[in-house]
Parts: structure tokens; C-alpha cells; sequence
């Protein structure tokens, strides 16, 4: 599907705590897969040594700033060792949660200001930007029940209502901004189903699939 020397394309999934991101993208990667598509799937904070070890290090309780640098060091690895090679390949890249999250969760989450995170967003990934952001929206509490229980994952997932309604708001605030076609906003409630359908809708037409309906 891709002819040499082309690079790659890359999508990103977004979304606040619950939201199914995980499950959309293995769903999108078969399908793409048995397009005839070679996708590579990785997961932030994670895909790399260093990544892993970072995703451990979240889960404790750090400052603000401390857990935005510990998030952008996995970036930056999992970028120069993995993405970035990748989309040299022409392959296209899956990814849960890129730079929109640490705007969501460390600028409007934890209130650091938002022009100094873009800056370090930018370095760590080398200006890399999403060919395509498809943004899972959900209210916070439906999603935070989605989750109970779960002990996984960084401290950020742990926090309470308050902290991840202003994440939601980091997200709408961004889709609002972002380019004409470069986010899509899907409604997280629906049936995973519906949700896929969606997804693939606009993954099919940025790769120029046809879907046959």
C-alpha cells in the first residue's frame, strides 16, 4: 500500500481515562493489516527500555513538572527509536496518546503553562506532528467508572473527577485549534462498534482505502 521512499503515516488516538483508545487502535491495526497495510502499533508512555521504565516511574506520585519530563523522555525515545524509524519505512504508525496528552493532562491537569510544555513537546519529538488525532470523547465520570478498580498505569489515571474534567477541557480546547482535518472527535459513549466505524471512516479516507460503502 505504500511505495518505496514514501513515508509513512502517522495516527494518533487521544481520549481521557476509559475511553477505549486501546481497543480502537488493535481494532484499526487487523483492519489495516488485512488491507494489506504494514502498521506498527505502540503505546505511550512505553515501546521502548527507557519508555518502560518511565511508565513505571508514573506510577508514583511526582511534581507536576517531574511527571511532564518523565512522560516527554518516553516520547522522545519511543520517537527517534521507533516512530520516527518507522515512518522512514512507510509504515503506517499507531499510537495511544502522543503530544495532545501532556497538553490535556500536565497544561490543563496540572496547570503548568502551556507555552513552555509545547516548546519541550516539540523538542522531545523532534516537531514530529499526528497525520491524523482521532479523539475519543467522553464525560469523565462514565470513564472514570470504566476504570475502577484498575491499579495500572501512571498516578494520573488516579486522580479525582475535578483534575480530569479539566483534562477533557485540554482536549476540546485543542480540537477546537487544531487544523481543519487533522483531529477528528468521536463520541466514546457509543457502542465500541459505532466507534470503530467512525474510526475507520476517517483512517481509510487519510490513507485512501476504499471502504466499500
Amino acid at each position: 500500500m505504500t511505495s518505496e521512499g514514501q513515508r509513512g503515516r502517522f495516527i494518533v488516538f487521544e481520549g481521557g481515562e476509559g475511553a477505549g483508545k486501546s481497543l480502537l487502535a488493535a481494532r484499526l491495526a487487523r483492519r489495516l493489516e488485512t488491507a494489506g497495510v504494514h502498521t506498527i502499533e505502540v503505546r505511550e508512555p512505553g515501546g521502548t527500555p527507557a519508555g518502560e521504565q518511565a511508565r513505571e516511574l508514573l506510577a508514583q506520585s511526582l511534581t507536576p513538572w517531574g511527571e511532564a519530563f518523565a512522560f516527554l523522555l518516553a516520547r522522545s525515545e519511543l520517537v527517534a527509536r521507533v516512530i520516527g524509524p518507522a515512518l522512514a519505512s512507510g509504515a503506517t504508525v499507531l499510537c495511544d496518546r502522543f503530544r495532545a496528552s501532556t497538553v490535556a493532562y500536565q497544561g490543563y491537569g496540572r496547570g503548568l503553562d502551556l507555552k513552555r510544555l509545547a516548546e519541550a513537546n516539540a523538542t522531545a519529538t523532534q516537531g514530529l506532528v499526528p497525520d491524523l488525532t482521532i479523539y475519543l470523547d467522553l464525560p469523565p465520570e462514565v470513564g472514570l467508572k470504566r476504570k475502577q478498580g484498575e491499579r495500572d498505569g501512571p498516578a494520573t489515571g488516579r486522580e479525582g473527577l475535578a483534575f480530569h474534567e479539566r483534562v477533557r477541557e485540554g482536549y476540546r480546547q485543542q480540537l477546537a485549534q487544531a487544523p481543519e482535518g487533522t483531529w477528528v472527535e468521536i463520541d466514546a459513549t457509543q457502542a465500541p462498534e459505532a466507534v470503530e466505524a467512525e474510526a475507520w471512516g476517517a483512517v481509510a479516507a487519510l490513507l485512501g482505502i476504499e471502504t466499500g460503502e
